[in-house]
């Protein structure tokens, strides 16, 4: 049997070196740089079940006043990636 989530619950974990605190409550959780009080991803467990997670997570970061470095950015497009000419909507008629 598990145990109701009716309280916080944090633990520590270190990402590439460095530390933050995860936040599980009954809303949902927060990931925490080490020391801080705002969080740096904070997920609803509504968000998670309807599929908006992504779209949330996205919110989150977009609006983060954290400065980021343009050599940690991924690229826009994938150098892999062929664009295929179009052709039309189905197939045609002689096949």
């Amino acid at each position: 049997m598990a145990t109701i989530l009716d309280k916080e619950l944090r633990r520590r974990v270190t990402i590439d070196g460095a530390d933050y605190t995860v936040v599980i409550h009954p809303d949902g959780l927060r990931l925490l740089g080490k020391g801080k009080r705002t969080p740096e991803v904070e997920l609803r467990w509504h968000d998670l079940l309807s599929g908006e997670a992504a779209m949330a997570v996205a919110l989150n970061a977009s609006l983060s006043t954290k400065a980021r470095k343009p050599a940690l950015l991924a690229p826009e497009q994938p150098a892999s990636r062929v664009k295929r000419p179009a052709t039309g909507k189905g197939r045609s008629a002689g096949g």
